[in-house]
Formats: structure tokens, sequence, C-alpha cells
């Protein structure tokens, strides 16, 4: 199926990944392969079944434009376009706290680059924690087999400075690893984001 960005421009899909997973706890974890997406998914359900929070990937709005028809009881989508660009990839509630965050991933060793992110999603998170949400991204170091969550306020800060003075392009990891939650996996949930978010609270309330 051919996808498109809402000015026309093609979608190309990344290839997932078949390779074993680098956590050192994949056997225990059951995590071999997975993407730091499916992990949150899973956490989330989890989260769910146990009446902690509602939380859950949001979908795209994609209008369909071609389908084929090979069966009378089948149908294929050969060409879409996404509707209107995506915010955030997750929302829900907490505690009675909205939460809007991003999940990202990067191979870099020293940094996590901001051309991960888009100026409509940092809008959007700057418009709902001016709300009173609570906004933060999941930051996934693959060749480094580490996890972290990154509150917004960090993230502002260097994309604006990244915006107004020309700065750098990237947040380094050295300031990642002081300033953001290392987030350790375990059994259930795989990623136990919200323990993490409870600190983020704390200091923010």
């Amino acid at each position: 199926m051919v996808m498109h960005y809402p000015n026309g421009q093609p979608y190309r899909t990344k290839q997932l990944s078949l390779k074993k997973s680098p956590y050192p706890t994949a056997t225990l974890y059951g995590n071999r392969g997975m993407t730091l997406e499916e992990e949150i998914n899973e956490s989330n359900q989890y989260y769910l079944k146990q009446g902690i929070a509602v939380i859950h990937k949001k979908p795209i709005p994609i209008q369909i434009v071609n389908v084929d028809y090979p069966k009378r009881s089948a149908a294929v989508i050969k060409e879409a376009y996404f509707k209107q660009p995506s915010t955030t990839d997750y929302n829900g509630v907490y505690k009675g706290h909205y939460l809007d965050f991003e999940a990202k991933e990067t191979k870099n060793l020293t940094a996590f680059p901001l051309a991960n992110f888009h100026a409509h999603q940092i809008e959007h998170m700057k418009a709902c924690q001016k709300q009173g949400g609570i906004c933060f991204t999941i930051l996934r170091f693959t060749s480094l087999k580490e996890v972290f969550l990154m509150p917004a306020s960090l993230l502002f800060q260097y994309w604006d400075n990244q915006q107004a003075n020309n700065g750098r392009k990237s947040i380094p990891y050295e300031i990642i690893k002081k300033q953001c939650a290392h987030v350790t996996y375990q059994l259930q949930p795989k990623i136990p984001y919200l323990t993490y978010v409870d600190k983020l609270l704390e200091q923010i309330l």
C-alpha cells in the first residue's frame, strides 16, 4: 500500500529489525525483537488491566483513496494519505493527570538527535503542558541498552536553543543520564514508566 503525508510526499515505513534484542534480560522479559513502541503498548495493557491508568497509542487519521478488490470477500488498500500531521504517540489519564508523551529510539551512542522530533509535536506538548498536562518522552539508546524518561522541560530547552540560537542539534547522552530518569526493565509491566512519572509529578506539582 502506498501512503502519503498531508503534503503529498510518499511515506516509507521503516523495516523492523529481526535481530536479537540487545537487552541482557531478554529471556526473562520476553522482549526479543520488540520495538520500544511494542514494549510500551504491552506495558499500557498491563496498567489498564490492573486499573492503574488508561493510556493508549493515538490512532493516525488516514484517508483511503484507492482500494482494490481481488475477491468479493477481501479488499486491499493500494493508496492512502495521512489526513493531518500526527501529534505525539501516546496520551491518557493517570491519578487524575493527563499524560501526553512520545516514544523515540536512536542508535547514536553519544547524544539523542533532535531530528527525531517534529515542530508540530513540540508545539503540541507545549500546549498540553500549558493546560496542566504532564508531558515527557521515553527514549531508548538501542546500542547502549538503556531507556530513559525525559521531562518535556529538558526537550523544550534544547529545542528552543536550537531554533533561536542555532544551537546544537542533539541532547548529549551525559546530560540525559544526569537529568532524566533511568528506566529499569522488569517482568510486569515490561517498562514500568509510571513509577518514574510519580517522581516527575513530585517535582512539578
